[in-house]
């Protein structure tokens, strides 16, 4: 009888070392994994900020063409009926979700922006992306603006048009070629 009692806790022993080497086993996966998983969060992040961006100017250029100005709050564009936009997007790159504003008219030394007409936003996300849009692989760089593509013109014409302050002509939102440990800055 004692011998049938070492056997049941010998095959115990195995169970539990073939456990623990399967909790080690996906333990490394899962390490190797995580960097694949966080690059992939951070490009639907950048796409749904293009998204975003481009949403809100083109609503304000809509503004524009409703009311003669530009909104002075972001608020303005809900407001406007029938609506322009479907909803004020926040800047998802960012906690808060607040978007950096880009006026008509430059800010004053304190850089407050209130009561100024809005001709576009940017992220306040300082990260280089993955993505490249309008040349630009910074994100806060990366501009939505209304008086780029005034005439609505989809694609590269569009992109032929657009304001100098709004990236390189010709360039649309594409892939990196790979993400460096460089962050040197794409400012002009």
């Amino acid at each position: 009888m004692a011998r049938g009692g070492d056997e049941h806790r010998g095959s115990r022993g195995f169970i539990l070392a073939m456990l623990l080497a399967i909790i080690v086993g996906m333990g490394i996966l899962l390490t190797a994994v995580q960097p694949t998983l966080s690059t992939e969060v951070q490009r639907d992040r950048e796409a749904e900020l293009i998204f975003r961006g481009q949403s809100i100017a083109g609503a304000i250029r809509a503004y524009k063409a409703r009311t003669g100005g530009y909104p002075l709050s972001l608020d303005d564009l809900g407001k406007l009926r029938p609506r322009v936009i479907r909803q004020i997007y926040t800047d998802p790159m960012v906690a808060d979700g607040e978007w950096e504003l880009i006026t008509a008219v430059q800010p004053g030394a304190s850089g407050d922006t209130t009561g100024l007409p809005i001709v576009g936003v940017r992220s306040r996300c300082t990260d280089n992306a993955f993505k490249i849009y309008n040349g630009k692989t910074l994100i806060s760089d990366w501009t939505f603006s209304a008086t780029g593509n005034m005439l609505g013109l989809a694609g590269p014409a569009a992109n032929l048009l657009a304001a100098p302050a709004t990236g390189t002509p010709g360039k649309d939102a594409t892939e990196a070629p790979a993400k460096s440990g460089d962050t040197k800055s794409t400012t002009p």
